[in-house]
């Protein structure tokens, strides 16, 4: 089977969606070359009649889906997990490995037993589970009920400001010959009391170090984490206000992903041919970046990392990060108000791709970012602390 993208799809927010919402989200995927999406299910009232109007939208516009049983935060029962296969199995949107709907979960190792029991009553599945909570140590002992795995680890660890593709390799190794999914993310920052969720993971250069390193490891397959996850500002899917859950939207709103698309086309492309040397169908640049410093003022109770003890303050970098996808040497601007210019040189060779980081320094104002005859203008970058009283670590990104 050849190379795929695939984006994780949280179902959980998309009651009372409408068939035009999945299929604009349908297109949007398939226009940056993204295959499928993992759709995250939990057991919500609504989860079925959202999947059927997600595959529907799926079969129309040739595009792929496939079932991720949310087992942190869901119990399954063993028969609502096989009628839910059987119901989308046969449908020409269901993605398929060797013949068999492919299959995947959020955590859930202790459900490995009933896997085959779902098999022989399905007429059999390809499963490819995140059990990342094992590690590739603690997968050796699943991997006679396992088709291959898929890991959820995408950001760096708790006090640390990049990761690297240590653990993504070791999959590999674990793994064998069965195929492994990499997940692959911009960025994580949540804060919400009424889950108990408050931390932020390095992300500067998340987004572009992630895909050097894909093209790196080469998996059988890729997970974009995430393709709508507002309340974990993992998302690159335009903002859906319905899907923003409450409390998270102090820190969404106004905080657009959607420019990091742009960069998937190349390396999507670049990933699918095993190299960074492919042609660039549209030269582009994009920068991503927060709109106050991190030492401005209180950090609302956010560590850096998962787990991390930490004041996020101390792992956030006040810069301004630029990717350019260039075929050849290219002049590139970014300007923050009338106090700070910078330009660099892209220089499009090898790896199309070039990395930049413009600090603050104490710079304000709007952001511009220019490149080959072409600009746009962002968000500004303020010396005001939020209306929360504490800094908001999302990100925003803005694209030529």
């Amino acid at each position: 089977m050849s190379r795929q993208v695939y984006a994780h799809y949280m179902v959980g927010l998309t009651d009372g969606q409408s068939t035009e919402q999945w299929a604009k989200d349908i297109s949007d995927a398939k226009a940056v070359g993204i295959d499928g999406f993992a759709l995250n299910i939990g057991t919500d009232t609504w989860t079925l009649t959202q999947l059927h109007q997600a595959y529907a939208a799926a079969e129309a516009a040739s595009f792929g889906m496939f079932l991720s049983f949310d087992q942190q935060t869901s119990s399954f029962s063993s028969p609502a997990v096989v009628d839910l296969i059987n119901t989308f199995k046969d449908s020409s949107a269901q993605v398929k490995r060797d013949g068999k709907p492919l299959v995947s979960t959020f955590e859930g190792p202790g459900w490995a037993d009933q896997w085959e029991g779902v098999r022989q009553q399905t007429g059999g599945i390809f499963l490819v589970p995140d059990w990342s909570s094992l590690g590739p140590d603690g997968l050796r002992d699943k991997l006679s009920v396992v088709d291959g795995a898929f890991s959820w680890n995408a950001w760096p660890r708790a006090g640390e400001t990049k990761m690297t593709a240590d653990e993504d390799k070791a999959y590999k190794e674990v793994l064998g010959e069965k195929p492994f999914m990499m997940g692959v993310s911009p960025s994580f920052y949540v804060n919400l009391a009424e889950w108990n969720k408050n931390w932020y993971s390095s992300s500067e250069s998340l987004w572009y170090d992630r895909w050097l390193q894909v093209l790196d490891v080469l998996p059988d397959s890729i997970e974009i984490i995430t393709w709508n996850d507002f309340s974990e500002s993992s998302y690159i899917a335009d903002i859906v206000p319905s899907q923003i859950v409450r409390g998270a939207e102090v820190y969404v709103d106004g905080h657009e992903h959607s420019a990091l698309r742009s960069l998937l086309p190349y390396f999507i492309q670049a990933y699918k041919a095993g190299t960074p040397d492919v042609p660039v169908s549209a030269e582009t640049a994009v920068a991503w970046y927060r709109t106050t410093s991190a030492t401005l003022g209180s950090d609302g109770g956010t560590v850096w990392g998962q787990g991390g003890s930490q004041s996020a303050s101390v792992g956030a970098k006040d810069v301004v990060s630029v990717v350019a996808i260039t075929t050849g040497e290219e002049e590139v601007l970014i300007k923050i108000g009338d106090s700070r210019e910078e330009k660099f040189i892209a220089n499009g060779t090898g790896t199309r791709a070039s990395y930049f980081e413009v600090p603050f320094e104490g710079a304000l104002g709007e952001v511009k970012l220019e490149m080959g005859g072409r600009s746009v203008v962002g968000g500004a970058i303020t010396a005001d602390m939020p209306s929360t009283g504490y800094l908001n670590f999302n990100s925003l990104a803005i694209g030529l």
